[in-house]
């Protein structure tokens, strides 16, 4: 890891549907066009906790507010470059089961309005089965896992 980067606490949410897909929202890094499906998720502002954080950030980037959050599943760490800063970003991922709906953009702020393309709901198949990038890497099976065995006793750490 990067020993100058900026310590950033991150709470991300999996919002499954019944038939077992996951909302995901295409980012694009405007300075590179680098492009990466992830759940909706962010930073958490000061004195917030991350199941505060989990609520806020699928309001502001979903436009959903009335859903039960579920367990935190999965743990991930990584390094990257932004604003130009080095952040070090420590996730934890949240599940929650949703019935499907349409995305609003109406919560977004500038940079998300920049960054956030598109969205869609995937199956796990699909995502092992896309040449597009996910985060995290490994999200088709860990998804198809997650569908399969349900929750973990306690998070996995996922990786990049």
């Amino acid at each position: 890891m990067t020993p100058d980067a900026i310590p950033r606490p991150a709470a991300r949410v999996l919002l499954l549907d019944p038939d077992g897909r996951v909302l995901l929202l295409r980012f694009v890094m405007p300075d590179t066009g680098f492009a990466w499906w992830a759940t909706p998720g962010g930073g958490l502002d000061a004195r917030e906790t991350p199941d505060q954080a989990a609520r806020r950030e699928v309001f502001e980037e979903t436009g959903l507010r009335d859903f039960e959050l579920g367990p935190c599943v999965w743990i991930r760490e990584h390094v990257f470059h932004w604003r130009g800063e080095h952040w070090r970003q420590q996730e934890r991922i949240y599940l929650a089961r949703v019935e499907p709906f349409e995305l609003s953009r109406e919560g977004f702020l500038e940079h998300e309005v920049e960054m956030m393309r598109e969205h869609r709901w995937w199956s796990a198949a699909e995502i092992e089965a896309s040449p597009e990038r996910f985060a995290p890497r490994r999200l088709g099976l860990l998804l198809a896992e997650l569908v399969r065995d349900g929750p973990p006793a306690r998070p996995l750490e996922v990786g990049l």
